[in-house]
């Protein structure tokens, strides 16, 4: 795809494109409950092209995941059907789908590079055929550009002035992905897939075995400890790039950041049993840290 920014494009009406972002908003509302709350306090422009990030960001995985059913070539015919259809959009041509809709009118304002979507879409299709990572170093590549690269395109939409930024906005992404691996591991190990690091595993004593019985030994606590801490550390190293977004974003990034660390302390809180529930803040616990967290921002 060219990398060059859309300046001047014909448009399609307004309603179109109001349309086409209420779409991206609920596709946003229904899958990312906590990402939808955060993203309620950017103003109004920055708020609906995140939903458009977001909805675009979905709609390939979903795809994706719906293909690996049947074969890893439906997969890849259908990022390749996206890439297509994007590189369209790129030109400037006029897209059928509202989330591209939608995406092509946010390119008329912020210079997402189309190389952060195709690497996306690498991330994407790891899925199809890798379901074990070796080690942290390994998995870290995926993170990253399933989620990692969700926060650069992201930032692109928040402002920044230095480039320093994007490497908090990395570490930002990896933090949430493994949160979400560690809320995730009986889900995920019902389709097969173990994201926890082999070496990791075999050093706190953690088979398969015992993950396939959904038993939380204390071997699997300490290992849960280990992936939780390193999680925190990642939370802890975004938060120091979030004076350099622009102010009108610093609030958003640090509740969303804030708030999906608690699903941490809820995995914490139910002892680790991931098996057989999935840990997350009711709406409630989202209000009660609202104030917390805007104080906190206020002084960045």
């Amino acid at each position: 795809m060219p990398a060059e920014r859309l300046t001047e494009v014909p448009q399609p009406r307004a309603g179109e494109i109001e349309r086409a972002y209420a779409y991206c908003r609920e596709t946003t509302r229904r899958h990312a409950k906590s990402f939808y709350f955060s993203a309620w306090f950017l103003p109004p422009e920055k708020r609906r092209a995140i939903y458009a990030v977001y909805a675009l960001c979905r709609h390939i995985d979903d795809e994706v995941d719906e293909a690996c059913v049947n074969d890893e070539a439906q997969a890849r015919a259908a990022v390749e059907r996206w890439r297509v259809e994007l590189e369209k959009v790129y030109r400037g041509e006029m897209p059928d789908a509202p989330v591209l809709l939608a995406w092509r009118d946010m390119l008329a304002h912020y210079p997402i590079a189309p190389e952060l979507l195709l690497e996306l879409m690498r991330g994407v299709l790891m899925d199809t055929y890798q379901n074990r990572y070796a080690d942290w170093a390994e998995l870290r590549v995926y993170c990253y550009r399933v989620a990692s690269v969700v926060g650069l395109m992201s930032s692109e939409i928040f402002g920044y002035e230095r480039r320093e930024t994007l490497r908090y906005a990395e570490a930002l992404g990896l933090a949430m992905q493994l949160t979400n691996i560690l809320r995730d591991v009986g889900e995920d190990l019902r389709m097969n897939r173990v994201y926890l690091p082999q070496d990791e595993m075999r050093r706190f004593g953690v088979t398969e075995e015992t993950l396939q019985r959904g038993c939380v030994t204390e071997e699997f606590r300490e290992l849960m400890r280990f992936e939780i801490a390193r999680a925190r550390e990642l939370y802890t190293e975004a938060e120091l790039g979030i004076p350099l977004l622009h102010k009108d974003a610093r609030f958003t990034v640090l509740l969303a950041a804030r708030l999906y660390a608690r699903i941490l302390e809820e995995i914490e809180r139910a002892d680790f049993q991931v098996f057989t529930r999935r840990a997350h803040l009711s709406f409630g616990q989202k209000l009660s840290a609202l104030l917390h967290i805007w104080n906190a921002a206020r002084q960045l």
